[in-house]
């Protein structure tokens, strides 16, 4: 049958009206939904802040705009502390923050951010998709409404500024720190104070003197920051936070009435964007560390053998306690060390002696 473009473009109005009478809206706009990302990071901060940004950007172009995902920063929806609480009760669809917020729910939230002297990232990286660990944190946030994700990692962090030398285990007793999950109760218990403060607030709090030390994450971030304008002190390795896991929830509802094929794309945007950012923050800290030691005069120290043991072995007591308090936060626990000892073997036979071996040739060069 010959049709001539006249009669093609009026069968096609006559379809596309039809369509309308039956489904009652435009067709552009069937099978397209739009998403309430709440972030914990104010706008465009380097290395979190647009971390969602681009995990929203990459949800909207890989499903091709079925979904679309607004972010709201930190206190323009909710506050940063809110966004699990927003995404559990509807207020948002997906929250773009750390699990260990949430440890006054559950102590076994921790796990999945991180624990001292824990998992590295590759090995955390390992336990969720491999291990065991996202059914156990499907499990856990389910009682919550909410389905979780990896979505990024700044690698190992840096163990804070501090106005003056941490010299042993005595110059922690009586200083202010901010410091969260099991870190916090860790330094607490060898005499810090810690204190839980938004990202969006640490500055004015070291500036202020409302506490005389902080972690936050490594140098590209650390500088964005300013900190190295209060403190001078910056000490490392990040005991505490080894590997700090960077999460996007999604509220249940949402998520079981998303298309298999949607849920497929969203898992791979989010495994795609946990990649990403942790070889943005390798990048960015390599060259951030080398500029806060010879532009702005920061004198980085590490931890004394003496101090990381004595602040190790309190770190055994406190997770073991955690673990104690529930059964399920006992399964996460015991989950994450069986794994913890597995992935240790394989680090200590082939990264840990490479970086020495690589260490030793090009100080010798």
């Amino acid at each position: 049958m010959n049709l001539s473009r006249k009669d093609f473009l009026r069968g096609a109005a006559i379809t596309g009206l039809g369509a309308t009478a039956v489904i009652g809206t435009p067709a552009i706009a069937q099978g397209r939904r739009e998403l309430k990302m709440a972030s914990a990071w104010v706008k465009n901060f380097p290395g979190f802040g647009t971390a969602a940004e681009r995990l929203a950007r990459r949800i909207t172009a890989m499903t091709d705009g079925r979904l679309s995902v607004k972010v709201f920063a930190a206190g323009e929806l909710v506050p940063p502390f809110e966004v699990f609480d927003a995404v559990s009760t509807g207020t948002a669809d997906l929250y773009h923050g750390v699990e260990f917020w949430w440890q006054g729910k559950s102590k076994a939230f921790n796990f999945f951010t991180t624990t001292p002297f824990g998992l590295t990232p590759t090995e955390m990286k390992s336990w969720v998709y491999y291990g065991g660990g996202q059914e156990l944190w499907d499990e856990l946030a389910a009682n919550y409404n909410v389905k979780s994700f990896l979505v990024g990692n700044p690698g190992v962090q840096m163990g804070g500024w501090f106005r003056k030398e941490i010299n042993s285990l005595d110059d922690f007793r009586g200083i202010t720190m901010r410091m969260g999950g099991f870190g916090g109760e860790v330094i607490r218990r060898v005499g810090a104070t810690p204190a839980s403060i938004p990202g969006t607030e640490v500055y004015q709090a070291l500036q202020s003197g409302a506490i005389d030390a902080t972690e936050w994450v490594g140098p590209w971030n650390d500088m964005a920051k300013g900190f190295h304008q209060i403190a001078k002190f910056y000490y490392y390795p990040g005991w505490h936070e080894p590997s700090s896991n960077v999460s996007a929830g999604f509220n249940r509802d949402v998520w079981n009435d998303l298309s298999a094929a949607d849920r497929a794309i969203i898992t791979a945007a989010c495994r795609a964007e946990n990649d990403e950012m942790q070889a943005e923050f390798h990048a960015n800290n390599s060259s951030a560390l080398g500029t806060l030691a010879s532009q702005h005069g920061v004198q980085l120290r590490p931890y004394s053998d003496d101090v990381l043991l004595a602040l190790g072995q309190t770190t055994q007591k406190v997770v073991a306690e955690a673990a104690a308090e529930d059964p399920f936060t006992k399964q996460v626990h015991d989950s994450y060390m069986a794994f913890h000892a597995q992935a240790r073997r394989v680090t200590e036979t082939s990264e840990q002696p490479f970086a020495r071996a690589r260490e030793m040739v090009f100080r010798s060069a």
